[in-house]
Order: C-alpha cells, then sequence, then structure tokens
C-alpha cells in the first residue's frame, strides 16, 4: 500500500489567514509555515502560478518544514498556455515580443470569453519569443531547485487551461513540457472535461504514461458544462494526484469566493475514500489535495479526510463507482 498525505493547495491564502486557523504567535511567514507543516504533511504552492519561484524561498521553504514534508509546486502561466502579463515576468524578462509597453498581449488578454475561444493550445505560446520562453522555463528550473535537491519536491503541477482539447497539437504540447521536465515528477490536469470521457479516457491515460505524467483526478460538481468526470486513472507507479475543488456551481462564473466556497461533508469526503485507497494500492504515493480555499475550509477538510482515511468513523456514502485505467 502506498503512502497517502492530504493537504491543502495554499498555507499563504488570505482568507486562511485571516480565518484564525493559524494561532497567536505563528502568524509570520515563517510561523505559518511551521504550523501548517505540524499539521499536514503536502501543500501546494500556488503562488508559482503568478509569478515564477525563486531560489531563496524555496529553500527557507525546505529548511522550515520537518523531513518527509513535500511540496507540490504549480507550474507558471505561461508554461501551461495561459495568458501571462508582462508584469507577472522578472524585470529583465519583461517587453518580449507580443506584448505591447503595458503588458497587453496583442490577442488583449482582458478579453476572457476571447480566451475561451481559442481552439490553438499553442497560439499564446507562440505569441511570445522563443527565448524568452526558453529563459521561463530556466528560471522556473532555478526556483525549484532548492526543493529538489532537498527531496522536498512532490510534483510540478501542470494544469492545462478549459481551451486546451485533446487533439495532435495539444499532444505535441504536452511532449515539449515532457521534454523540458525530464527526471521531474510532474502531474497534469485537465480543464476541458473531454479529455476524461469515456471515448477518450483510454487514449488520454496513454498519453500521459507515455511521458511519465501522474493524472490528476478531480471533484467538483459534476452538473455545470464545463464538470470533469470524477475519474481516477492511474498513469504513473509512483504518484497519483487527487484535487478536491469544491462543489460550487459557481464554477468558471462567479468570483473566486464563490468558485470555491463549500464546505466538504463527511458523506462527501467518504465517496472519495475507497478511491483514494485504491489509488494508494497501485502507487507508491497518493497526494490528496483540497482547494476549496474560503477561509479555512480546505485545511479543516484535510484534517477530516485524512481522519477517514485512517479509519476515523467513515460513514456510508453508497456506491463509489471506480474508474481505472
Amino acid at each position: 500500500m502506498g503512502e497517502i498525505l492530504v493537504g491543502a493547495c495554499s498555507w499563504t491564502d488570505s482568507m486562511l489567514v485571516r480565518s484564525g486557523w493559524y494561532p497567536v504567535g505563528s502568524r509570520s511567514p515563517e510561523g505559518r509555515l511551521r504550523h501548517y507543516a505540524g499539521r499536514l504533511p503536502v501543500v501546494e504552492v500556488d503562488s508559482t502560478y503568478y509569478a515564477l519561484p525563486g531560489e531563496r524561498n524555496s529553500r527557507l521553504w525546505a529548511e522550515r518544514t520537518p523531513d518527509g514534508f513535500v511540496f507540490d509546486v504549480k507550474a507558471f502561466s505561461l508554461l501551461t498556455g495561459h495568458p501571462t502579463r508582462d508584469a507577472a515576468l522578472p524585470p529583465d524578462l519583461r517587453g518580449g515580443a507580443g506584448t505591447s509597453g503595458d503588458g497587453r498581449d496583442p490577442r488583449d488578454l482582458r478579453d476572457p470569453q476571447g480566451l475561451r475561444n481559442l481552439r490553438d493550445p499553442r497560439d499564446l505560446r507562440n505569441s511570445r519569443d522563443p527565448a524568452l520562453l526558453d529563459a521561463v522555463w530556466e528560471r522556473f528550473a532555478e526556483g525549484i531547485g532548492p526543493l529538489r535537491r532537498a527531496g522536498r519536491l512532490g510534483s510540478v503541477l501542470f494544469q492545462f487551461p478549459p481551451w486546451f482539447r485533446p487533439g495532435p497539437r495539444s499532444e505535441e504540447f504536452l511532449a515539449e513540457c515532457a521534454g523540458r521536465t525530464a527526471k521531474w515528477p510532474v502531474s497534469v490536469e485537465f480543464r476541458h472535461p473531454a479529455w476524461w470521457r469515456e471515448e477518450q479516457a483510454g487514449a488520454t491515460a496513454a498519453l500521459l504514461r507515455r511521458h511519465g505524467f501522474a493524472a490528476v483526478a478531480v471533484d467538483m460538481a459534476q452538473t455545470l458544462p464545463a464538470s470533469v468526470p470524477p475519474v481516477t486513472p492511474v498513469t504513473s507507479p509512483r504518484l497519483s494526484v487527487v484535487r478536491f475543488h469544491g462543489r460550487s456551481t459557481a464554477w468558471g462564473t462567479g468570483s473566486k469566493e464563490d468558485r470555491f466556497r463549500h464546505e466538504y461533508t463527511d458523506t462527501e469526503l467518504a465517496e472519495w475514500v475507497p478511491r483514494v485507497r485504491a489509488l494508494a494500492a497501485r502507487v507508491e504515493r497518493v497526494h490528496v489535495l483540497f482547494n476549496n480555499c474560503c477561509g479555512d475550509a480546505a485545511v479543516r477538510a484535510a484534517e477530516r479526510m485524512r481522519a477517514l482515511l485512517d479509519g476515523g468513523g467513515v460513514p456510508s456514502a453508497g456506491p463509489s463507482p471506480l474508474t481505472l485505467f
């Protein structure tokens, strides 16, 4: 049976900091991380999606956490084809080809509907100078270097945008990512539901398996056009990841608080207990991460899920279909 690590998708979220979960005396950056690491064994770093990670921060994270604690680091937005403004880049990399002086992309990053209508997952990447992309990959690798060397890098999460659909161009993009991330532990989350629909799921699993990428299973509301099926494919012998986004029907349309506002019940969590255990029977390690970051909902759900996985009074959840590839 593989090891199951349960945690949250942030320890620095402003709403978590204000929630009271951190005790008085543990509210400095160092104190918060030490307190979190004393309660949960894994955390996702989402700040690296918005700005490139720095070596100093990564070194401090490793120094401030106990042996065995790991960080799942979210890939920088430009590396997954998301819109990225110049302001998100280091000063010496700003003003690259494909952006205007104020950081706007020619495709107009202020037009989210236009972005959702993109069909070629390479469009945003190709609007940038390839030399800039090389430099960003290099800086990202340098930034996570201290975590890798300390054995604290659990995974690099590549969460692809909703317009990243199955097809030859997407497969080419994934192959390029594989070439750039050789020897990294990589997990992949698709936000377009077609990747895991019944007619495509087998091919998707084979594609990730070919590149050595761990598939990310998701829990989210299942009543939306963009709902990703809650399948649990195993595509790497080393790692499986499950991310809990909450079950808000405002997913993809509401404010951040509306999208992630959800309090998981024991019954909802119990639906996943047999699935997570089944994953652990097939891989070395399973990461279970809660992304319902509204107040302290994510850390409380993580702590409750740990108790349920340890046998702490799992309620009857009814049938729990399990899909493995």
